[in-house]
């Protein structure tokens, strides 16, 4: 997947307008979009909208994000939605591998109530929203097997931490937040998921939105959030593999299967060692992913 794109759960206009964005995958927001008197409300939105768009067969992958083990809420929400059968949740403020841990068990209970099998429901988990969730970053590794990705963010972050802000003038990412960004790339390798990059808030800049795709893709995320389904476009478009990049890796490794027990190869006057190969590999599952 490689958009994510925010839809309020309690406005069913623009849940249906989602439908058709092009994003990869909805994120129907329980959390904070949603005002503490309009939780209930965005509940039984949402619980519709599941119900009447994940028996479509062409729709996008649909999540709900759930409010956070220290709201209190989280078991409301699971109760509210997991009956309308979404692909999973994605779980904010999460503290590490043992909280995952928390969330799948009670994911597990509520399945086993409307008659899902075991594991219906993914997890991906916002990683970097706490001071705390940053010294846990690299404990998700086993934690489940419902876990697909790691998100991270920085307003919520910037909050805890009593920043007066999380970017420059020039819109990049303060060094605090460069390092929840690193740690969440790192800990998505280790726990071997996808790691997904953070919403770009200023969604009428085109430009800036499209340079950091391009450097998040570069330091090896696969995907972004969006808060606008002005952004999806962009967004598919440079995490989807180009088809010079498709040909470089298929070449890369036609070579190493003619030369199975080489260390490198060389191709067109540039080398190519076993990281490579793996690379190659990477992009050709993303490049045909992105085909089904």
């Amino acid at each position: 997947m490689r958009s994510f794109l925010f839809i309020p759960g309690d406005s069913p206009k623009k849940l249906e307008k989602g439908l058709g964005s092009g994003a990869d995958a909805l994120l129907l927001d329980l959390e904070d979009s949603i005002s503490p008197q309009n939780k209930a409300q965005a509940r039984g939105v949402t619980l519709g909208f599941l119900k009447e768009a994940v028996p479509v067969k062409a729709r996008p992958r649909i999540y709900v994000r759930i409010n956070g083990l220290q709201t209190g809420l989280t078991d409301a929400d699971l109760d509210a939605i997991v009956g309308g059968r979404p692909d999973g949740v994605m779980f904010p403020k999460a503290e590490g591998g043992q909280a995952v841990i928390h969330c799948d068990a009670k994911l597990t209970a509520r399945e086993a109530i409307h008659g899902l099998p075991d594991g219906s429901l993914d997890i991906i988990a916002i990683a970097t929203e706490t001071a705390q969730a940053i010294f846990l970053a690299g404990t998700y590794a086993g934690s489940s097997k419902r876990l697909k990705g790691i998100t991270w963010g920085a307003e919520d972050l910037s909050v805890e931490l009593g920043a007066e802000a999380n970017r420059d003038r020039d819109g990049h990412f303060l060094a605090p937040y460069q390092l929840a960004r690193s740690l969440c790339l790192a800990g998505a390798a280790a726990a071997q998921v996808q790691a997904i990059d953070t919403v770009y808030i200023d969604f009428r800049n085109e430009a800036g939105l499209r340079r950091e795709c391009e450097e998040a893709r570069r330091d090896g995320f696969t995907g972004k959030m969006a808060i606008h389904p002005g952004q999806v476009a962009a967004i598919n478009e440079v995490f989807t593999p180009t088809a010079d990049q498709v040909k470089r890796a298929e070449a890369v490794i036609a070579e190493f299967a003619k030369n199975p027990g080489a260390g490198t190869v060389g191709i067109g006057g540039v080398m190519y060692d076993r990281p490579h190969l793996e690379r190659a590999k990477q992009l050709l599952a993303r490049a045909k992913a992105v085909q089904k």
